[in-house]
């Protein structure tokens, strides 16, 4: 899979869709979403623990099919393992860098970093809608396409083409890790044409 020469922006989402998913009260409230660094199989855990403290949480998962010698079983596991994002007033994070299970919140130069909402705004929108993710290989630079019509609307990222097959990749750049969605080809423009036609 190789992705289609095409242009360079971040991925966005339209804020009409997130009028009923965003509860998280004035824009301006000084809440930013970080990554919290854990210890392996410690996201869910510590993702109920801080819900249960009302710290707004984002924990995306996919389903794989896990094999035993004498069964199958669906289960869910972190789209990013090691992985749980929180939001958070930056003043509050001894909060939760005690917790168990935290290492750390990634940064830069050993200050934690914030993560744009557009990036997690695109994946809270596919997981809301029960949208089929899946983990790929991290992509930091590409030509990009805006998504113009169906679910994804506004939406960009990097297309792939597979076999007939068009998957759009979202990355969140702070850690390095991507999602892949399905998208119809018939959808899709390059992101500087769809600028031009705005």
């Amino acid at each position: 899979m190789h992705p289609i020469a095409l242009t360079q922006q971040e991925v966005s989402v339209p804020s009409p869709a997130f009028s009923v998913l965003d509860q998280r009260g004035p824009l301006n409230d000084g809440r930013r979403w970080y990554a919290v660094y854990t210890r392996s199989r410690h996201e869910k855990r510590l993702r109920q623990q801080l819900e249960g403290e009302a710290v707004e949480c984002f924990l995306p998962l996919h389903e794989v099919v896990h094999r035993w010698k004498d069964r199958r079983a669906l289960v869910s596991l972190p789209l990013f393992p090691g992985y749980l994002f929180v939001r958070i007033v930056l003043a509050d994070r001894m909060h939760i860098l005690t917790k168990p299970g935290v290492i750390n919140l990634v940064g830069t130069h050993g200050h934690p970093s914030p993560i744009p909402d557009r990036e997690i705004d695109a994946l809270r929108f596919c997981s809301a809608r029960r949208v089929r993710m899946e983990p790929h290989s991290y992509l930091p630079v590409g030509e990009r396409v805006r998504v113009w019509n169906g679910p994804f609307a506004e939406m960009e990222g990097i297309l792939l083409r597979r076999k007939g097959n068009c998957r759009l990749v979202l990355s969140i750049d702070l850690i390095a890790r991507s999602v892949a969605v399905e998208v119809d080809w018939n959808d899709v423009v390059l992101a500087t044409e769809r600028a031009a036609l705005s």
